[in-house]
């Protein structure tokens, strides 16, 4: 049973809700991540957490097996999707590695100010969500991925994030829990 606690200085990271994605991806994959990862980014907001909202305009420049390119871009591919409603307290990150730590200067954006934990969601689960999960745990934050609020298009690949990975990384609970935590005095 998914089992969460949230720390007093938690940060939302949300991994690549974006315009270019959103056009890829099914919408019955992708618009209940973005719902949900709403509902949590308001919840974030109204508390006065800070909410992440990371991008990928790009990929890594090493070699691999089955390197995918995304080739040239289209002019607001890296742009956050509307229903996202980002804010001008976020901090926007764009990353060109599948996790939002790796090139970015996310980790001193969020020890500068005193978060200690994360919560995550997004796409693609085996990507940048896992990839996300495990540079934040190893950087020393506590972890929990909310795990309605994450999808891929490789249901055995979600699934093994989700069973064998995110449990060894940190906590797991529902968007459910999360909200139900932050709602508390």
């Amino acid at each position: 049973m998914p089992v969460t606690t949230l720390d007093p200085k938690t940060a939302l990271i949300v991994i690549d809700l974006q315009k270019g994605l959103a056009a890829m991806v099914p919408a019955a994959t992708f618009a209940p991540v973005v719902e949900k990862s709403r509902a949590l980014a308001d919840a974030f907001r109204a508390r006065g957490l800070p909410v992440v909202l990371v991008t990928a305009d790009g990929t890594a420049p090493g070699r691999a097996e089955q390197s995918r390119s995304l080739g040239a871009l289209p002019p607001g591919f890296a742009e956050v999707v509307d229903e996202m409603d980002p804010q001008a307290g976020d901090i926007l990150v764009r990353k060109q590695t599948w996790g939002a730590f790796a090139r970015t200067d996310l980790e001193a954006q969020l020890k500068a100010r005193g978060v200690t934990q994360v919560v995550v969601t997004g796409v693609a689960t085996s990507a940048g969500v896992e990839s996300t999960a495990r540079q934040a745990y190893e950087a020393g934050f506590n972890v929990t991925i909310a795990l309605d609020a994450v999808a891929d298009l490789r249901p055995e690949a979600h699934t093994a994030s989700i069973t064998l990975t995110f449990p060894r990384l940190g906590e797991t609970g529902t968007t459910e829990d999360i909200l139900a935590l932050l709602s508390r005095p």
